[in-house]
């Protein structure tokens, strides 16, 4: 089997994640939507009624994935990136054998149940774990091993967004201290992520997933996008601290009570949320778009953006499996709707104005959030097909990185390994006293 040609399997390894990918894809968005239809359609639940057996739901789902990660792998909590660095970086090992399901069926759950999450994550640890399945059938040494786990992470995020090429700048820019360059691992990542963006294409279409119309911005209102970098570089500061320290309290609750009960309050007011402010729950990409195109005032924008926070730190505290980069993205775009609309109260806006701080607020969150610009950049790009505003969107990019640097902030994933590791160490220290 080792004579079979490394770049070989990475293409099938990125066909392989392209089908889970789109599976999960497909799967997530036919159930989000199926269970609500079937409570307020199907059994005509109004009300109170509606309400509770919407939080019953959505609790039991987030209950049920959170004992699959818990039972069978610990190591798919959260969104699994940094498990993948932290692999590559040979300080975790990626045990794909109960990864590979819980990670798939735990993210299927607790995405379907409308908590704020992304399924990016799962797909990139996914993707890790089919490339550790191939590598260990192939005998491959550590450094093979390493690129081919790089290789099946890009095809993770390739099929979460059918974004090959951003997917192949992640592990430039993210995993550039892990990462073993060479000319051969390099192809077998660009391989991997076009083989995974081919599949996800056939499967689901070849649409960006967040197509917005946009038309080029006059470079008088480029200083617009300066200052709004660096507004979201301060709000990317504020939102990693804010996630380790939810992270945080949620573990010492769970220490001191069960680390069951508050997921399960997440999971209840996630079950009403979903009829109440639907607005305010699931991954965000689909209501990204929308909010670009209604036209909110000012006030219900802002409060979209504090329910979306919020709801962001208490879903990923759960400890279920699901990722941060669609809710960040939502999150921006509604932040960036808020900072136009406040704009145009004092002067009117370029046509697709709205449009152009949306898009360009994605990149900006990107890039002080995880720390990798360039991703953001071509990421916003491949999603909204936006390409007439790509100088605003590397704009307000850069000053929002830069922003974030000023300010001590440091790449979350970073951040969330270097925790897991420190949590690893403690428990350690404390079963040999």
């Amino acid at each position: 089997m080792s004579n079979v040609p490394y770049h070989a399997v990475a293409i099938l390894v990125g066909a392989i994640v392209g089908v889970l990918g789109s599976g999960l894809h497909v799967g997530v968005e036919t159930f989000t939507a199926a269970w609500p239809a079937f409570l307020h359609g199907t059994l005509q639940l109004d009300g109170v009624a509606l309400y509770a057996a919407g939080a019953l739901v959505a609790a039991a789902m987030t209950l049920t994935a959170l004992w699959l990660v818990r039972r069978f792998a610990p190591e798919a909590s959260g969104s699994g990136v940094p498990e993948i660095e932290g692999a590559m970086e040979g300080l975790r090992e990626v045990r794909w054998h109960r990864v590979l399901p819980v990670k798939f069926v735990g993210g299927f759950l607790s995405l379907s149940s409308g908590m704020v999450l992304g399924r990016e994550g799962p797909t990139i640890h996914i993707g890790a774990s089919v490339a550790k399945a191939a590598s260990d059938l192939m005998k491959w040494p550590s450094e093979d091993m390493r690129a081919m786990l790089a290789a099946g992470g890009a095809a993770g995020l390739a099929a979460a967004f059918n974004a090959p090429l951003a997917a192949v700048l992640f592990v430039i820019e993210e995993t550039r201290r892990q990462f073993p360059y060479s000319s051969r691992s390099y192809i077998a990542v660009v391989l991997a992520s076009i083989a995974s963006a081919i599949v996800t294409e056939y499967l689901t279409g070849n649409r960006p997933y967040m197509l917005l119309e946009a038309s080029a911005i006059p470079y008088g209102w480029l200083p617009a996008f300066m200052v709004l970098g660096a507004v979201l570089g301060v709000v990317g500061v504020v939102f990693n601290r804010t996630l380790v320290w939810s992270l945080d309290h949620v573990r010492r609750l769970g220490q001191r009570t069960s680390f069951y009960i508050f997921p399960a309050v997440v999971g209840l007011v996630v079950g009403v949320l979903i009829f109440v402010r639907p607005e305010a729950t699931q991954g965000g990409e689909l209501l990204a778009v929308q909010l670009t195109k209604e036209g909110l005032p000012l006030a219900m924008l802002a409060v979209i953006v504090l329910l979306r926070f919020v709801m962001t730190m208490a879903s990923y505290s759960t400890g279920v499996a699901g990722g941060i980069f669609a809710p960040i993205l939502a999150l921006a775009t509604t932040i960036g709707l808020c900072y136009g609309t406040a704009i145009e109260s004092v002067t009117a806006l370029p046509e697709h104005g709205h449009a152009a701080f949306a898009i360009a607020a994605m990149s900006g969150l990107f890039a002080s959030t995880i720390g990798a610009p360039m991703v953001g950049m071509v990421l916003v790009l491949e999603l909204t097909g936006a390409y007439a505003v790509l100088v605003p969107v590397m704009i307000t990019a850069i000053f929002s990185n830069m922003t974030s640097l000023a300010l001590g902030g440091r790449p979350i994933y970073e951040i969330l390994l270097e925790r897991t590791l420190a949590i690893e160490a403690e428990g350690r220290a404390a079963a040999s006293r």
